[in-house]
């Protein structure tokens, strides 16, 4: 080889050499990826953009998640992850991006996540996988924002606290005097991690009572300034859930003053405050866990197990599933309400309905419950629920479905069927959840055979579970929450004085007269006032009839006992013929076309006299459609025409009396008749 291809050769491999060392030395340049950790919420991560790398173990996270593919900016960053499926439980590196708001969320169960419902929230954020974009630099250091001040509803006043301190009150230090570095709190009023029964580290509802036990002195909260988090000490988390919550002697944490250079977010200055909320109302935000889920409106009482039977490790099981529950429902003032009722030799009320109004604050008191022992008397305590639980004072809304769910280790000791009928013709849905139920050699110990069908609203399986082991028992979380949640399915909430559409056919014609057709109407208001009118429950429509058909009002024109009976009573006289079989016609296209699938539609037709027409075709229609008909006689209405109307059995819905002032009587029966023939039907 010629001496000028040797040297040729040696150039290439130098400038190839030269090229490998250029290369590798770019790679080590490469900015690394900042850990955050799983509680991170996004709005408190300054820039609007970011990749970052989630620990292992976000999975059971105590910061919720907040929608579905597009987060509220309250949820955790690294929760939000799992839920839309970019990395798993053992963590990985994520891309986020902030976007503008959204006028709702929708919660839903993705990868072991159940995201929640929120109606609007001011920022949203998207999380996809870390491939990062040419030319686009994100920092190796993400700043986090200071805490904003929450306005937290109490029953007397009204104090805005901080996640973070109070202007009033010093951090904790050591024996030594320097800032406490481990955490272990040692604030005033509260729970440390060495204090027995406290197992986690304190969450923000735990600092909104340390805050508004300090009264008004600390009715506003010191800016903290902005935290930053090196990437260099991997595993470090911020803030007062961090291991270092005051940071003095971290490099991990640094400070730095509100006049920060802001030009990483000058995209979002046009519309959006430097922490990425909108400048409208932010003096004070609300605290979106407070409101619920609205898809999952019930009341509900969980009544627990606490005798000597269930022991004490199975009590602390038992609690924990109460606990999971009450995160998966998600509790709130416009969603589910829960109470505890612990049972033994008597029941007594943990808590009402009214007394915890999050899921945090509600999984914190489920938590002190202590085990009160006795036996396992279950039909006691559904009538403590029944006598004393569901009420007005205790919380009960009304206009939400009543359920009730037992958690019994094996079986009873007492008898629940007389205790459950009552509960469920009041409206109480009862659920079962029996765990470790009676085999065959220890059924001639049961004090009631087949008590959960006794029980239970439907004997179908829908409205009890059975659970082999303890230990299995978190398995009946989601299919509990599923069904609770089900409202249509809810079939106890549905008794005779609240589940039906009823139909007042009014005889107008001029045989009536003014006086009596007054007595008509006060009869109609009569029954009404018998049945609980709602929306939801009872509605009652009215017709009034001569040779011509007129809707007075339908059934969803009044909601209230109040409006309907000045409705009724506001229905004018009208006279004429009498044509009852085509105002039955008209009644089922305009009146009961209109009724609510799920409802009973009842047909009351009153009348004093023959009818012009044929009233026997049109009753039959009616009845085909599912319509139950009553048929009300006065003085010369014809006994046989009655009967046509009415449905079978004929003695049970036929009534006649001789004179208008004798309407009132018949009140009461038709009242019972109507609830035993609800009562009557299969319940499966």
């Amino acid at each position: 080889m010629s001496s000028s291809a040797i040297g040729f050769f040696a150039f290439v491999l130098l400038l190839t050499s030269v090229g490998g060392i250029k290369e590798k030395g770019w790679k080590s340049k490469r900015a690394p990826v900042p850990q955050i950790d799983c509680d991170i919420r996004a709005g408190k991560i300054k820039v609007p953009e970011f990749v970052a790398r989630c620990p292992p173990g976000c999975l059971g996270t105590q910061q919720a998640v907040w929608g579905t593919d597009i987060y509220a900016s309250v949820s955790s960053v690294c929760g939000a992850a799992i839920h839309s499926g970019v990395i798993d439980n053992s963590g990985g590196k994520i891309h986020v991006r902030k976007v503008p708001s959204s006028s709702s969320y929708k919660g839903t169960f993705s990868y072991g996540v159940r995201s929640l419902s929120l109606p609007r929230w001011r920022e949203s954020f998207v999380v996809s996988g870390p491939k990062q974009q040419k030319g686009v630099t994100y920092p190796s250091i993400l700043e986090f924002l200071p805490s904003r001040s929450s306005r937290i509803r109490t029953a007397f006043r009204r104090y805005p606290v901080s996640e973070f301190t109070s202007r009033n009150y010093s951090p904790p230090r050591a024996a030594n005097g320097e800032l406490a570095t481990d955490p272990v709190y040692t604030w005033t009023g509260m729970k440390t991690h060495d204090s027995p029964g406290y197992n986690s580290k304190p969450g923000l509802s735990d600092y909104k009572k340390w805050a508004l036990s300090l009264g008004e002195s600390s009715h506003r909260a010191q800016d903290p300034g902005l935290w930053k988090l090196d990437s260099s000490a991997p595993g470090q988390r911020h803030g007062l859930r961090g291991s270092q919550p005051w940071g003095s002697s971290s490099e991990s944490f640094k400070t730095q003053s509100q006049n920060t250079d802001e030009t990483e977010i000058n995209f979002w200055k046009s519309d959006f405050d430097t922490d990425g909320f909108s400048r409208k109302n932010q003096d004070f935000i609300e605290d979106p866990i407070s409101q619920g889920d609205p898809n999952c409106k019930i009341d509900l009482a969980f009544l627990m197990d606490g005798s000597w039977s269930i022991g004490r490790r199975r009590f602390h099981i038992q609690k924990s599933f109460l606990m999971k529950i009450a995160q998966a429902l998600d509790i709130g003032v416009a969603g589910p309400l829960i109470g505890i009722i612990q049972f033994g030799n008597n029941a007594s009320t943990e808590f009402n309905l009214q007394t915890y109004r999050n899921s945090d604050d509600l999984k914190n008191a489920i938590e002190k419950i202590p085990q009160r022992g006795g036996l396992s008397n279950v039909g006691r305590a559904l009538g403590h629920a029944l006598e004393n639980f569901f009420s007005k004072e205790q919380g009960n809304r009304g206009g939400a479905p009543n359920v009730v769910v037992v958690l019994v280790d094996g079986w009873p000791t007492d008898k629940v069927e007389e205790a459950a009928r009552l509960a469920r013709e009041s409206g109480i849905n009862i659920f079962f959840i029996t765990v470790e139920g009676a085999d065959q050699s220890e059924r001639q110990n049961l004090v009631e055979r087949d008590f959960v069908d006794k029980s239970v609203c439907r004997t179908n399986g829908y409205f009890s579970i059975n659970v082999p082991s303890w230990f299995k028992l978190y398995q009946a979380v989601g299919p509990l929450v599923k069904r609770v949640c089900d409202t249509e399915q809810l079939a106890c909430s549905k008794t005779c004085l609240n589940s039906a559409d009823i139909g007042f056919i009014v005889d107008g014609s001029s045989s009536v007269g003014t006086d009596n057709f007054r007595t008509i109407l006060q009869f109609v208001a009569n029954i009404s006032q018998e049945f609980e009118i709602s929306d939801t429950g009872t509605r009652v429509g009215a017709v009034q009839y001569t040779y011509e058909q007129r809707l007075e009002f339908g059934f969803d024109k009044h909601s209230t006992k109040e409006t309907l009976t000045t409705a009724v009573k506001d229905i004018r006289y009208w006279s004429g013929g009498t044509s009852t079989g085509e105002a039955i016609s008209y009644a089922l296209k305009h009146l009961f076309s209109n009724s609510k699938p799920n409802k009973r539609k009842l047909m009351i037709v009153i009348t004093d006299g023959r009818s012009y027409d044929d009233v026997q075709a049109p009753a039959l229609a009616a009845h085909r459609d599912g319509v139950i008909a009553y048929a009300i006689g006065i003085a010369w209405a014809a006994m046989d025409e009655l009967e046509y109307i009415a449905s079978d059995p004929n003695e049970d819905h036929s009534f006649f009396v001789d004179e208008f002032d004798n309407l009132y009587q018949i009140v009461p029966r038709i009242v019972h008749n109507i609830c035993q023939e609800f009562n009557s039907q299969p319940r499966n």
